[in-house]
């Protein structure tokens, strides 16, 4: 779930007409499934629209994850996984994944220091738009310039670095496959 912070801001003054027509679209324009959801909702308007200036409120958005886009994510990590020769378990490379995208949580670790610990990426746990970013991150630390070294120790950095392009522009979108 992601989760915004807002707050009231009155240095745009509004007419009593337009404040009125933007309570109006959000009350109609945006509607619960059914009526107990909708009237969570009118309650949720009236409480954000009598926030005093400079009032702070939180907001929880969950959107579905993307289907098609989960399936790409996971068709990228098995080829990576399939291509490369370090890893013998998959479980094993996806954690190693999910630590180089920063994705975890740092605790401290049994002989003191800090360690990362792989956070789930389930469907319970992130929403489309939190995927989307850990995907992002994911993407970024597999073009750097540590792990297509690490993963084909016997290449140089310039072959490794080929064979990670390849794979990358081989299962991601066009726009999302280009070196950036």
């Amino acid at each position: 779930m992601s989760h915004t912070m807002i707050m009231r801001d009155r240095s745009i003054p509004l007419s009593d007409a337009e404040h009125s027509a933007a309570f109006k679209v959000m009350q109609q324009g945006l509607r619960g499934v059914d009526g107990k959801h909708h009237a969570r909702w009118l309650r949720f308007l009236r409480e954000v629209f009598a926030l005093e200036d400079g009032e702070v409120a939180q907001v929880g958005t969950r959107i579905p994850r993307s289907t098609a886009f989960h399936r790409r994510h996971m068709a990228l990590e098995r080829a990576v996984f399939d291509a490369q020769q370090r890893f013998s378990e998959f479980e094993q490379f996806r954690n190693w994944l999910k630590i180089g995208a920063g994705h975890v949580n740092w605790v401290p670790g049994a002989k003191g220091g800090i360690v990362p610990l792989p956070r789930s990426i389930s469907y319970a746990e992130l929403d489309d738009a939190a995927m989307q970013q850990v995907h992002a991150a994911l993407i970024g630390f597999l073009r750097g310039p540590h792990a297509a070294r690490y993963l084909w120790k016997q290449l140089d950095a310039q072959q490794a670095a080929a064979m990670m392009a390849t794979i990358l522009q081989s299962v991601l979108p066009v726009q999302e496959g280009r070196q950036q």
